[in-house]
Formats: structure tokens, sequence, C-alpha cells
């Protein structure tokens, strides 16, 4: 039996989030920006609720872009800007630093204050305050990291996004599914869908509040729309064959997906407001794997029309494709899975290379290839919404896994789930 279960709550233990996907940061940046992140000061009886300097941490370290100092080689623990002694920090080699304080102003009401510093030249970058409760705590200092990562960098942040996964555990009497969105950093679990049958492909809409994804239930595979909020769900698609592989349009009205209707595998938009639908593909070959251009002027696709796998692009109108799809890819005799960077410039494919599966970013102006993950079996690969890291699929030791890999390969993480293997991931807009 298929059930639905919706947290209203997050999951806490000993009044602390517990993270779910365990993230092993396994290449950084060498010459990491050195950073210094005082532990928060407390106004309340006992222990704090959260330790924000901790959250904040260990978001800047998962990027790989900084190495914050040591607790223990703290020189001072300032909570105000007036108690900062610049040169303390200055012989400890940091070139920025982070203070704040939590305070407590009533039943379940916290105030968060923050500042930022440049430690040699001795002048704040930044200084906010927030007001939550204590939920949101953790919200807070992922909010708290995207300031200093955009501060420092000139990019944003991504730690306030959160990333939708599939995880399958195989059993000798039954095997389970489940369709789980989590914060970035593998805290706060929310479990959208629970199902014996398998769950494929979840897809964010835009404003990040649905997740359109692939369920078996029926004895055959059928696309839902699902609300996160209020786990209302609504099958999209379920024609006869084939019903795969979901991708928002930009404006969240209309949506691609492959259908084998017509008899062959093709990609079609459905307009989720008058249910029209329209075909996209018309070819003999398997058309599949759509995804939109961030303006939603065209969308690529996988086929294997030229005799394998590879990527094209058709431009779309109102009323359908309005020219014929071209072949973008012609580097290795694989290329598949495709989807666009936030601005549009490059497109994260599952490249194949000399019998090696392999995540790649191409530049669309251009075509240059750039392989930032070499791994036995690369699948599903999404951008961050800022474009910094790729998020994909993979397996090691018989397990599936999580990885995450910067554009330029100079960072890797593993996002790893204890209770079986994780597949399908995507990264979330924005909040």
């Amino acid at each position: 039996m298929l059930k639905m279960i919706l947290f209203s709550w997050l999951l806490f233990a000993a009044g602390t989030a517990q993270a779910v996907l365990t993230i092993e940061i396994t290449q950084g940046v060498k010459g990491a920006l050195p950073i210094a992140i005082a532990p928060f000061g407390w106004s309340g009886q006992s222990g704090a609720p959260e330790e924000l300097a901790k959250i904040v941490a260990a978001d800047l370290t998962r990027s790989g872009y900084f190495a914050p100092l040591p607790e223990a080689d703290l020189p001072s623990r300032p909570h105000d800007a007036e108690a900062v002694r610049f040169p303390d920090w200055r012989m400890v080699r940091v070139d920025n630093l982070v203070i704040g304080k939590l305070e407590l102003l009533g039943p379940d009401s916290y105030q968060v204050k923050f500042h930022l510093f440049d430690v040699y030249k001795g002048k704040s970058l930044a200084g906010y305050s927030f007001r939550t409760n204590r939920r949101g705590l953790r919200r807070v200092a992922h909010q708290i990291s995207d300031i200093i990562y955009e501060k420092l960098t000139g990019r944003k942040g991504v730690f306030s996004t959160s990333i939708a996964y599939v995880t399958a555990i195989r059993k000798a009497e039954k095997n389970s599914y489940a369709l789980s969105v989590a914060d970035a950093d593998g805290y706060n679990e929310q479990i959208i869908l629970d199902a014996p049958q398998p769950l494929m492909s979840p897809a964010w809409s835009p404003d990040g509040k649905q997740l359109a994804y692939v369920s078996f239930e029926t004895g055959r595979s059928a696309i839902y729309i699902q609300n996160i909020e209020t786990a209302k769900r609504t099958r999209v698609a379920s024609f006869k064959g084939i019903n795969s592989a979901p991708a928002w349009s930009p404006d969240g009205r209309k949506l691609a997906f492959t259908s084998s209707k017509s008899g062959n595998a093709d990609i079609y938009v459905l307009d989720l407001g008058s249910r029209k639908l329209t075909r996209i593909t018309s070819s003999r070959a398997i058309d599949t794997e759509a995804a939109w251009s961030p303006d939603g002027s065209s969308i690529v696709f996988t086929s294997d029309r030229g005799g394998s796998p590879q990527i094209y692009q058709v431009t779309v109108g109102s009323s359908g494709p309005t020219g014929k799809a071209r072949r973008i890819t012609y580097e290795g005799s694989y290329n598949a899975r495709a989807s666009f960077s936030a601005d549009g410039s490059k497109l994260v494919m599952v490249h194949r290379s000399g019998g090696r599966f392999q995540i790649a970013v191409m530049e669309l102006k251009g075509g240059q290839l750039t392989i930032v993950a070499d791994t036995r079996l690369g699948e599903s690969p999404s951008f961050a919404p800022n474009g910094d890291m790729v998020l994909y699929a993979t397996e090691v030791g018989n397990k599936g896994v999580l990885e995450a890999a910067s554009v330029d390969s100079r960072t890797h993480q593993r996002l790893g789930y204890a209770r079986g293997d994780v597949r399908e991931p995507a990264w979330s807009p924005m909040p």
C-alpha cells in the first residue's frame, strides 16, 4: 500500500536535527581562504539550542573554498564588534573573522546577530540581525553562510537550498523506496512519498514548492506533481506505454516529458492549466530526458537518432517546435541526461569517452567540454542554483551515493545514506 508522509516538524534528537545524508569532503581547494568563526554568544540559562558557529563553519568547509580555523586555535571569543582586537587575529593569519550571538527574546523566539570582518583592513564587511523560532535556527545559520560566501567570493551561496533524492532499501522479502527532501547539508529530511514500487526522476518546480516525479504504483509508469508542504498530489501523465523524465518550464506552467503513447519514445509538452499536450519530437529514435533552457525558448534532450546517445536542441514556441532539432554534442561516444546552468551558458551531462562514464560540463558557446568527475557510474547530474557545483549519483562499493563536484573540478564531496542506496538527486532553486 502506498503511504504518503508529510512531516510538519523537523527531525530532532536531543534538541538537534540529525543529518540523514552524511557528507565527506573527498577533495578540497589547495590554498583555501583562512577564516575564523568564533562561537556565538548565548543569553539563555541552559545550553544553546543550536551551535550556529559550527553550522556556519561546516557550510564553508564543505564548499571547499574556505579553511576555518580550529576552535582550539582561536585567540579569543568575542561576541560584539567592540571586543574584537584585530592584531590578535592577524597573528593567527586569518583573512576574515565571523562573530555573533544568539539571544532568547521569549517563548520560542530568538534573535541572531552576526558580523563579518576583514581582519587586515580592520573593518566590517557585513552585519545582519534575524528573528526566528527554534526550528528556524539552522536555516538562519545557512543564510549567514550564504551572506559570507557571497561577500567573499562574489557568487551567491547555496547553503539555504535543498536537495531531492530517491532512496532504495533492498531486502529479500521486499524493496522499499522513498522520495525525500533534505537541506543541502543533509539535515532535516522530509519524506515526500513512501512506496514499495520504484520512484524516479524528481524535478523541482521553479518556485521550489512542488516536485514532479515518476511512480510505478499502478504497475506502469505515471508522472505525478506533489506539493511539498501540503502533500497534495496530482497525476498528470499516465498514457499507455512510457511516461518518464518530467522537466518544468521556467514559468512553471508546462511540463516536458517522454511518452511512448504513439508507439515511439518522443518528447511532449503538457500545459498544466489547459492539459493541452503538444508533441515536440517525432522520429524513429528514442528521444528522452528533456530539459528547458532558462529563458524557455528551447529544449535539450537525449536521442540516439545518430546511432549513439547524444544531446540535441530544439527551439519551441507556444504551439510546439519552431525548427528542426540539431545535435550539439560531438565529443565522446555517449552524452546524455543534460541540464542547464541557471544562466543558460552551460550544460552538465553524463559523458562517456574511452569506456568510462564521467560527469562533464559543456560551454554552449564554443562547445568546450570539461570533465568534472570521473566516476564508475555517474548519473542524473544537475547544477547547483548558483552554477558553482554539480550534484550527481554514482556507486561506491556497490552502494548508491550522491557526489558533488565544483565546475572547475577542484572540490569534491560525497553524500552517503546509512539506510540504503540513494539515487536521482535534484538541486532545488534558490529559496
